[in-house]
């Protein structure tokens, strides 16, 4: 064999070399099969690619991992307990700042937990790769899909429906064990996040605040979640956790967001009762909820008096805040409430 695709070995190069700083060559030879020779080229493009560094004088050289360092690993779902894969394959292979070493740490263990307990499968494969700007985190189980149980437990087939009831967060299939913040919270710690399941797919992106938009759905069995944090954000779980309460001082998960325009589709605009009741659905359960129109441009009276002025009524501890209107939405919305005081 004269030359190694690199993709076959950047999955565990960076424990490689971590592991045989001095003898890492003998470590490719072995387990490669390949000569001493072809050992020796494959670590100098690892080291032209970053994904090693070399020290110390060529005859003895000393081997680090690089700027870009990846770890893969699968396992099997019966008896994993989350925290042990973080603490002994994932943490020791990065170096990272603090805040996102605790920010991928929650991402890592909410994701894995959920394949865990709620994914039905048998195995979850796990993928960290640091890049000089970004760490990206991927969790992928072989379940029956996150869509499908989200039917199957709240009667809710539209996915652009279970994805208004997921976005909203406290949606949980066992609530005696579970709140519903895993997904919620990952999505607010995340630059990217991306959610694949049940031939559908939708995204979420920190510069566009609380809007989660359709993407093209990855061909594979189960749930994977793709969620990517910038190397310099100045963001930590503390903040986002705080951020959540209604004073922002706390920890108690009482302000939501509704990301209305799933609620849209094309030639379906915001319009009746019915969806405006979909938009309220659970709200109960907090204290705050920011309504997003951020992509509705038009909505239907209906749909503002029953949120604005009947379902607003029957929940006076809830503040409503609508947010990123439209003028003619704005419009429509102030009438009501002024209807409704």
């Amino acid at each position: 064999m004269s030359r190694i695709a690199l993709t076959a070995i950047t999955p565990w190069i960076t424990a490689a070399a971590l592991a045989h700083p001095h003898d890492l060559a003998a470590h490719l030879m072995q387990r490669l099969s390949v000569s001493r020779r072809t050992a020796g080229k494959t670590i100098a493009r690892l080291v032209e690619t970053q994904w090693i560094a070399q020290h110390g004088m060529p005859r003895r050289p000393h081997h680090v991992p690089g700027l870009l360092r990846q770890v893969v690993q699968r396992y099997p779902l019966a008896g994993l307990d989350e925290a042990l894969p973080w603490s002994r394959d994932f943490a020791p292979n990065f170096t990272l700042p603090a805040n996102v070493v605790r920010l991928a740490q929650h991402a890592f263990g909410e994701l894995v937990n959920n394949a865990i307990d709620h994914s039905g499968g048998t195995s979850v494969t796990v993928s960290m790769r640091q890049t000089p700007a970004h760490l990206q985190l991927l969790v992928s189980d072989d379940g029956r899909g996150l869509f499908d149980k989200v039917a199957q437990y709240f009667r809710i087939v539209d996915p652009a429906l279970a994805m208004l009831e997921l976005s909203k967060g406290k949606l949980t299939s066992d609530p005696e064990r579970h709140t519903g913040r895993g997904l919620y919270f990952t999505s607010r710690i995340a630059d990217v996040l991306d959610l694949h399941a049940n031939d559908t797919a939708f995204q979420h992106r920190a510069w566009q605040r609380h809007r989660w938009s359709r993407t093209t759905p990855a061909a594979r069995h189960g749930t994977s979640v793709f969620v990517a944090i910038a190397l310099d954000t100045t963001r930590t779980l503390d903040s986002v956790l705080r951020e959540h309460s209604r004073d922002g001082q706390g920890y108690a998960f009482e302000r939501t967001v509704v990301p209305l325009q799933l609620l849209t589709a094309p030639g379906c605009a915001l319009d009746s009762r019915a969806q405006a009741r979909c938009a309220a659905q659970r709200l109960q359960q907090f204290r705050h909820a920011q309504l997003d129109f951020s992509g509705v441009t038009d909505i239907g009276h209906g749909f503002a008096d029953e949120l604005f002025r009947v379902f607003a009524r029957s929940q006076p501890e809830l503040a409503l805040e609508p947010v990123n209107m439209s003028p003619r939405v704005r419009a429509l919305v102030d009438s009501v409430r002024a209807e409704a005081a």
